[in-house]
Order: structure tokens, then C-alpha cells, then sequence
């Protein structure tokens, strides 16, 4: 166990170190300073805008959120109808026929709003075609999405008197261009290196040690691979994920997934600081999200490596912890470390079956999704710790009897009552939806028959349910897939919950941080609360706590912790 947590650590260590510069980069390429990378990437850049005929203009936060939204509907649209028809189009070695209707809305949903939700298998649902020209493309352009509304954010905090947050579509091109390409490019290189496949081909046919005859399916695995992991967007090649051997075929692949992971969502909080001009801001912010991401990488360490009271009492040996549903080339150590970076960074990609984790290992990427800002997905997850630095300056201002200020300007009832919006919609998409499918679960006659969706009913069904729509709303798509969920219930309910918690939580925040840049600036005197000192960290790490999983220690009574205690009668 304590050579599994060092090894987390120091896996931790390294994207910490290398964030650092990655930071400054992204800060750079957003307030066009000279990069080494400009020669190449900035006539590509100008190549798509020109070629979209895409306006450049600087635009205020209602033209930027317009821009974004309708953006988003074009890409819906256009993944929609490649999704039904993809039958008919070219590169389909597999023959594979187009979507039912209801799984390609929740599809399209999933992957426009950089969820990557997957009531599918990839390898037998999508084609060639679609897996480049809607997966890949969309992988791209979300995650882009989510660090354009960020930059805008950034640039809102920032000014003083301003009226305008930049342009969404240079924002999202360049992000796309100047960030993730090059970054994707080497990480799918070194995957190639390791051994995940790269073809246009279809699957091929293999006979087995007993004679027999299996389909093995491959594709253009790498690319796809690739800006999953670095835009956090999850949604896997294949079923399994990167649990697969073609995903992810070895410990050095596995290092450099998890970096993927990690390295721009950690990145972009030094951004802020260069933004901001307040570097001790970022080191405060930085430290207050390891303070709660350390320890639950070591509580989901030591709760797998504990192993399984249900499986030591039918006789299976736990010395090496709990290994079900987890690949024995990285364990339950790697596997605990993926588990809880893939959901406090919305990536929601998985090395191993979240649902076959001990109820209190299968607590943290609940509580990581519950939380949703420490790091959290490509630029939302940081719009979401704002929010949180909202609501903590104005509760430490109110605590001493001052106007709330941050970065001298005062936070008032509109800023207030946005962020209280955003903060508030998480846990509403959240807990009304699964109480929804509770109560459709015990009204129907025989639901294991007439429903199917839950094979093992009690805390742990409930907690299955309980996962879907906290991961639809955390945009995260990973799940406990021992959940029966695609149905038009869980196709369509998932569908509108990832729509309007990925676009609340964006569009509010956007909002609140313009009214705050059309403020003037005050100077700060010896009164001015600081939200760059180690005590403000420490408050904003006990705000984060309790707003950000009081509200759902109910529901983790009622499923992974009831599951913890019934077990404890088997040891």
C-alpha cells in the first residue's frame, strides 16, 4: 500500500512541476506574445478562421455566449445526423449501421457538451467516420470551448472598465491550433510507441489457443486517445476505455494518460495568475485544490489496496488489494490514482471498472464529480472554483463586517446571486434526476423484468443510478457501468442534464465576471481582504467542503457508505 501511495505522489509531483510552464504558454498564446511555436501553428490558425469566414471582432459577454451557444448547436446538429446516417458514409470497414434516434440525442449531447457519456460500445457503435469526423472533431472543438469561455473569464477578472471579453471563435481556434494540437501530437506518437493501433482498416480475424475464430477490433486508436485524455474528454475507442490493451498497453502509456489528464486543467490555474498579475493568487488556489485532491487519491489508495470483505469471504486473496475489474498490469494503486484524477478533472476515462471499486473507493470519483472544481475539466472546472472564490470572499467580507471585494472590485448582489445560480444548479441536476429514477424504479411492476436497468438492487443499484446523472452533470461520462443505460429514459434524462450543466455553469459565470470588469478598480488599503493568503486558502478550502458536498451526504449514506457498513458484517 505505502509503495503504491508514494508512487501516486510522485506521479502527482512530476504534472505538478511540468503545469508550471504549460501555464505560462497557454497565458501567452492568449495575450498574443511570441511563442517558438508561432512560425508554424499561426498561419493554421489564420487558415481556419479565413476559411470559415469567422468574424474576429472583439465581442461583449452576451455576443461571446451567443457565439458559443450557437456554435454548440451546429456541432450537435452535425454529430446528430452523422450519427443516424453513418451507415451510408465511406470508412466503414465494419459495416456498422447508423444510431437509434434516442441513443444518437444522447450521444450528440454527450460529446457536444465534452462529456463523452457512452451508452455504447465504441468499437461495435460507431464507425471509422464517425469516430474521426464526430469523436475526434468534437473532442477538439469542446474542449476548446471550455477554455475560450475560461480565457473570457480570465480577461473579465482581470480588466478594469471593460465592456468586452475578447472573441469566442479566434478564442476556440486557438486553443484548438496553438494548444491542444501540439500537445496531442507527441502524447498519440509516444501511445503509437507503446503499441495502441493506427489504421483505417476494420477488424481482423484471429484464431485462439482453442481453435477458434475472434474478431479483433482496431482502428485509429492513437489520435483519438490522444485529445480524449488532454481535453478531458473521456469517451474511449473501444468499451473498456483505456482499460483496453489497445488504449492503454502499458505502465509508460499509463504515465502518460494520467499526465494527459492532469496537465491542463492543473495548467490553467498559473494562467489565471499571469492574467491576473497575482501569482501568490494562483499558488493559494493551486494549493487549496492538491489539499483536497492528495487526500482523496490517498483515501481511494488505501480503500482498493484494503481489498474486498465480499470477495476475501468467498476465499479470494486481497494481499494485492481489490483487483476486480481492474488490469493487473497497473493494479489497484494506478487504478485508485485514475479513478479520482479522471473525475476531478471531468475527463471521465477509466483504466478500470469504477463500478467494481469497495464502496468507499467508489466514494471519491462521487465526491470528485460532487465537487467539480478542484481542477475540474479543461477551463470549466477553474470557472467553477471561481465561483467558489466568489461565494468565499463575500462570506469572509460579510464575517468582518466589510464590502466584499476581489481584486479591488466589490462584489455586490448580482455577482452574488449569478455564482449562487451556477453553485446551485449542480447538485439540482443532480439529486432531482436520480430521485426521478428512483421513483419510476419502484413504481413499475417487476422492474428487473420491465425495466432492466439495475441487475443488483439496494445501496449499491442505488449508487449506480446515483453516479450516471451526478457524472451527466459533472460532464464527465464516466460511469458504474453495471447500470442497464441505454434506454430512451437514461438517453434522453441524461441528454438534457448534460446539456444545461454544461451551458449554466459556463454562461452565469461569463456573465457575473463582465459585470465585475465593467467595475472600476479600487486600491487596496490595510483593510482589503487578500485572496492570495494562506488563511483565505484555508477558508476557501473549508467554503469548497461544505457547500460543495454537504448537500449530497444524504445520498452517500444512502448508497456507497450503506454499502461500506452491510459489508462489514462479512468480516
Amino acid at each position: 500500500m505505502w509503495n503504491d501511495i508514494v508512487l501516486n505522489l510522485a506521479v502527482i509531483a512530476a504534472v505538478v512541476c511540468t503545469s508550471v510552464p504549460v501555464g505560462r504558454y497557454v497565458w501567452k498564446i492568449f495575450t498574443d506574445q511570441p511563442t517558438w511555436l508561432d512560425r508554424g501553428l499561426e498561419p493554421i490558425e489564420r487558415a481556419v478562421l479565413r476559411g470559415a469566414g469567422l468574424s474576429t471582432a472583439a465581442q461583449d459577454w452576451r455576443a461571446y455566449c451567443a457565439s458559443l451557444l450557437a456554435s454548440n448547436v451546429v456541432m450537435w446538429g452535425v454529430a446528430f445526423v452523422v450519427l443516424t446516417v453513418q451507415g451510408h458514409l465511406p470508412l466503414n470497414p465494419d459495416g456498422i449501421a447508423g444510431m437509434a434516434s434516442t441513443l444518437a440525442v444522447n450521444t450528440a449531447s454527450s460529446f457536444t457538451t465534452n462529456t463523452n457519456l457512452q451508452h455504447y460500445s465504441g468499437e461495435t457503435g460507431l464507425s471509422t467516420f464517425s469516430q474521426l469526423f464526430v469523436i475526434v472533431w468534437l473532442q477538439f472543438v469542446t474542449a476548446a470551448t471550455g477554455i475560450a469561455a475560461c480565457v473570457a473569464v480570465f480577461r473579465g477578472l482581470a480588466g478594469s472598465r471593460l465592456t468586452v471579453l475578447g472573441n469566442f471563435y479566434q478564442d476556440c481556434t486557438r486553443a484548438s491550433v496553438r494548444l491542444l494540437l501540439p500537445l496531442a501530437l507527441p502524447v498519440a506518437l509516444v501511445l503509437v510507441w507503446q503499441g495502441v493501433p493506427v489504421t483505417y482498416g476494420g477488424a481482423v480475424s484471429a484464431t485462439t489457443l482453442e481453435g477458434g475464430t475472434q474478431r479483433i477490433a482496431r482502428g485509429m486508436v492513437a489520435p483519438e486517445v490522444a485529445i480524449k485524455q488532454l481535453g478531458t474528454n473521456g469517451g474511449g475507442y473501444f468499451g473498456p476505455n483505456s482499460a483496453h490493451p489497445y488504449e492503454n498497453p502499458t505502465p509508460l502509456s499509463n504515465l502518460v494518460e494520467t499526465w494527459s489528464i492532469a496537465i491542463i486543467p492543473m495548467a490553467m490555474v498559473w494562467t489565471l495568475g499571469h492574467f491576473v498579475g497575482r501569482r501568490r493568487l494562483a499558488v493559494v488556489l493551486f494549493a487549496t485544490m492538491l489539499a483536497i485532491y492528495v487526500p482523496m487519491v490517498v483515501a481511494a489508495t488505501v480503500a482498493e489496496a484494503a481489498g474486498s470483505p465480499s470477495l476475501a469471504a468467498i476465499g479470494v486473496d486481497a494481499t494485492q488489494g481489490s483487483l476486480e475489474g481492474k488490469e493487473v498490469r497497473f493494479g489497484s494503486g494506478l487504478s485508485a490514482l485514475w479513478a479520482v484524477t479522471t473525475t476531478v478533472t471531468s475527463n471521465g476515462s477509466v483504466n478500470a471498472m469504477h463500478d467494481s471499486m469497495t464502496p468507499l473507493g467508489g466514494l471519491m470519483p462521487l465526491a470528485g464529480m460532487w465537487l467539480n472544481n478542484i481542477f475540474g475539466g479543461v477551463g470549466v472546472g477553474l470557472i467553477n472554483m471561481v465561483l467558489y472564490l466568489i461565494v468565499t470572499v463575500f462570506v469572509a467580507g460579510m464575517m468582518v463586517g466589510r464590502t466584499p471585494e476581489l481584486l479591488g472590485k466589490k462584489v455586490e448582489a448580482r455577482e452574488m446571486q449569478l455564482a449562487s445560480l451556477a453553485l446551485l444548479w449542480h447538485p439540482l441536476a443532480i439529486l432531482v434526476p436520480t430521485a426521478a429514477a428512483c421513483l419510476v424504479w419502484v413504481q413499475t411492476a417487476d422492474p428487473g423484468a420491465t425495466l432492466g436497468w439495475l441487475k443488483n438492487p439496494g445501496p449499491h443499484g442505488f449508487s449506480e443510478m446515483l453516479y450516471e446523472f451526478t457524472s451527466a452533470a459533472a460532464n464527465n461520462g464516466s460511469g458504474f457501468e453495471g447500470l442497464g443505460d441505454n434506454t430512451p429514459f437514461w438517453n434522453l434524462t441524461t441528454g438534457v442534464v448534460m446539456l444545461l450543466s454544461r451551458y449554466i455553469p459556463i454562461i452565469a459565470p461569463v456573465a457575473l465576471v463582465a459585470s465585475l470588469a465593467a467595475k472600476p478598480r479600487a486600491d487596496e488599503s490595510a483593510g482589503s481582504l487578500r485572496a492570495d493568503s494562506g488563511i483565505f486558502g484555508v477558508m476557501l478550502w473549508g467554503v469548497t467542503i461544505i457547500i460543495g458536498l454537504l448537500m449530497f451526504l444524504p445520498v452517500a449514506v444512502l448508497g456507497p457508505i450503506a454499502e461500506h457498513l452491510s459489508q462489514g458484517a462479512l468480516r
